[in-house]
């Protein structure tokens, strides 16, 4: 905090004045300040109460806070908080109903790109595996910002909080899934692939993989656009998770051998598989047990492609001793999600009519 910290008490006297929009009418009287004081040092306050403190202070305009001495580590803080709270799905939910959620999005536009990263963070734990919280973010018009930071914030570290977000708000949501094809979301995250940041183009990967999961039509929308030779490349990468993510995308994409979604003739496919063989041989005992999931998929990769042992199962190294008792059937399993992810399915599954998808670069 700036100098001795904000005037929090200062803040309580505006927020109270304008919470029905009228102008400053009264004086803020002792009780009320000696409340909010020790309100905002968490003394005896439950968590619905903080919430709706937290929210009133992100209702107030960034001059205020400014002339408060509310620097944005404050602010920071002020959204750590925030997103412990909600880590409770019931809370969560309740975010809406005490005014807070808005608020909350509005800080997505914030001037200050920590603010603005921060508060995607905050929106991914509020929505994660929560069907509520997701509709009412969309009800709310929250899909629009995050996609906006998303495409074109910046800011890299907003880029990828955005991403994380969307992520998190489009999983077993059909309307937001809709949304982000509607919205060219394929093109961001094309965008996001051939970007130099690993941790981005891991989310981009992984979201890529689980709605190629989704919808097998999509895969002809990957092709379209160019993944597939993205994704070869990207298997090479020196970042292990990027590598799996990569190799998982391509594997989705062979699915539908009809489609030719994946063109297995493609010579840089080919050498893609060997080359990972090659390194997957001259790894040592650690590395190899640490490349467990990269070692089936360059396996699978193989056989499905090809339609030949590997030489990785020719020489025993799919399976090894410091493999789980139970490998996992990378084919038939195709990276189910975990069981968090798995419980938040609803309960009825309906089938939408295929809607239509736009491409071309993002905007």
């Amino acid at each position: 905090m700036a100098n001795n910290g904000p005037s929090w008490d200062g803040l309580l006297k505006w927020s109270l004045s304008h919470s029905d929009g009228a102008s400053p009418s009264r004086p803020l009287s002792e009780e009320d300040r000696q409340w909010f004081m020790e309100a905002m040092q968490g003394h005896t306050i439950d968590s619905i109460s903080r919430m709706k403190q937290i929210s009133q202070i992100m209702k107030m305009p960034e001059h205020l806070l400014d002339s408060q001495g509310v620097t944005t580590d404050d602010l920071e803080g002020m959204l750590d908080e925030l997103q412990e709270h909600v880590e409770s799905i019931d809370l969560a939910n309740d975010l809406h109903s005490i005014g807070g959620l808005v608020p909350l999005l509005s800080y997505l536009k914030n001037s200050n790109a920590k603010i603005r990263a921060k508060a995607a963070d905050v929106l991914t734990t509020v929505v994660q595996n929560n069907p509520r919280s997701q509709q009412l973010v969309m009800e709310a018009n929250g899909f629009e910002p995050l996609l906006t930071n998303f495409i074109t914030d910046p800011d890299i570290r907003v880029r990828t909080k955005a991403l994380g977000a969307i992520s998190s708000l489009i999983r077993h949501n059909q309307q937001g899934i809709t949304a982000f094809r509607l919205a060219n979301g394929y093109a961001g995250l094309r965008d996001a692939l051939v970007s130099d940041t690993v941790r981005f183009q891991r989310k981009a990967l992984n979201l890529i993989h689980y709605l190629l999961q989704e919808s097998n039509s999509d895969c002809r929308i990957v092709r379209d656009l160019g993944f597939p030779r993205i994704m070869i490349h990207l298997a090479s990468n020196q970042d292990l998770e990027v590598r799996e993510f990569a190799l998982r995308g391509l594997l989705e994409l062979t699915r539908e051998e009809s489609e030719r979604n994946l063109d297995r003739a493609d010579v840089n496919l080919r050498q893609l598989l060997e080359e990972r063989t090659r390194r997957i041989i001259a790894m040592s005992e650690e590395d190899l047990c640490a490349a467990r999931e990269e070692r089936e998929l360059v396996d699978i990769l193989w056989t499905v492609c090809y339609d030949e042992p590997s030489l990785l199962r020719e020489r025993g190294l799919v399976y090894l001793p410091c493999d789980d008792e139970m490998a996992p059937d990378v084919v038939r399993d195709r990276f189910e999600p975990p069981l968090r992810a798995w419980a938040a399915r609803r309960d009825d599954e309906i089938n939408e009519p295929p809607v239509p998808l736009l491409l071309g670069p993002a905007q």
